[in-house]
């Protein structure tokens, strides 16, 4: 099982200086924009060896912090 300070770490290198709380809105509030979205969707593949496909690419699995570590654990389960 995945942690949030995982996923911040990956954020952190997909966009430098960025260290959200959990549940702060990322996409919404201009946090990440698509092409940073896609950057991170790459890297959490490499990472976590997991396939995101184009199902996973909703806005909700990607909203916040704890939304991406939700969707990095159910993919992993599968």
């Amino acid at each position: 099982m995945h942690t949030n300070e995982e996923i911040l770490k990956i954020l952190a290198e997909v966009k430098p200086g960025l260290a959200p709380a959990p549940d702060t809105e990322l996409i919404k509030s201009g946090l990440l924009d698509s092409v940073e979205v896609m950057q991170l969707v790459m890297a959490l593949g490499e990472e976590f060896d997991i396939e995101i496909t184009p199902t996973d690419l909703r806005e909700e699995n990607f909203h916040t912090v704890a939304a991406i570590c939700a969707l990095v654990n159910r993919l992993e389960e599968e």
